[in-house]
């Protein structure tokens, strides 16, 4: 089996890929969110470990970049020094599988990874599918409908509206949506984000009369929200 292991403190990263190697894993390990998500697009893992804090990205959102890209998403534990309880409980509702606070023990770590794969191993995956109105989006078969008429979109725009649609009411800066979306940190490259949501708006009809508010916020980002009355 190969893990993934995201972690910036080189110390640390060692000090797993150790304990996961003696275990009888192949280990891959990252100290960036964005080298992780290169990575992700050309290698299967078994299971991801991830940190919270990263020089580029949080680990939420990197779970987050992964569950857009892909149906087949290996489980994630975290293990970072992030106790706030507030988080740990939003990144359990949004994906995680697991989460350990720094620095576990060499037992409790591997033994919390063999649970998490034996478990995983026996669910099936359940992707969610948002209804509003009219307005369908399946995240298992990437497909739109609107009005009983299915829409063509790009992958990216598939992506995006997914997001949105997860995050419907919260401020997404357009830095924030490359890193997520498109897996880049290129500020350049942001107006890539203003066109997406542009063509997204209109295939979507996501407009006031058909009950959507799409904001946008000069130098922060977008913000979809419901407009019904």
């Amino acid at each position: 089996m190969r893990v993934a292991v995201l972690e910036d403190d080189k110390a640390f990263a060692d000090t797993m890929q150790d304990w996961l190697i003696e275990a009888g894993y192949e280990v891959d390990c990252f100290n960036n969110g964005l080298a992780f998500l290169r990575q992700f697009n050309h290698q299967q893992y078994d299971l991801c470990v991830f940190d919270w804090s990263l020089p580029d990205m949080e680990g939420p959102d990197v779970m987050t970049s992964i569950k857009l890209r892909s149906a087949q998403v290996p489980p994630i534990i975290f293990v970072t020094g992030n106790d706030n309880e507030a988080d740990v409980v939003r990144v359990i509702e949004s994906g995680a599988d697991d989460y350990m606070i720094k620095p576990p023990s060499r037992q409790v770590f591997l033994a919390r990874i063999q649970a998490i794969l034996r478990r995983t191993s026996q669910q099936a995956v359940v992707d969610p599918v948002y209804t509003f109105d009219t307005l369908t989006v399946d995240t298992k078969s990437r497909v739109v409908t609107l009005e009983n008429n299915d829409i063509k979109l790009t992958d990216k725009e598939f992506d995006l509206i997914a997001y949105f649609l997860k995050n419907i009411g919260v401020l997404l800066s357009r830095t924030h949506l490359m890193q997520v979306v498109w897996g880049t940190s290129g500020e350049v490259e942001t107006r890539k984000v203003d066109v997406h949501v542009s063509h997204v708006r209109t295939k979507l009809k996501l407009t006031p009369e058909f009950g959507w508010k799409m904001t946008s916020i000069y130098q922060q980002g977008y913000r979809l929200e419901r407009n019904v009355h």
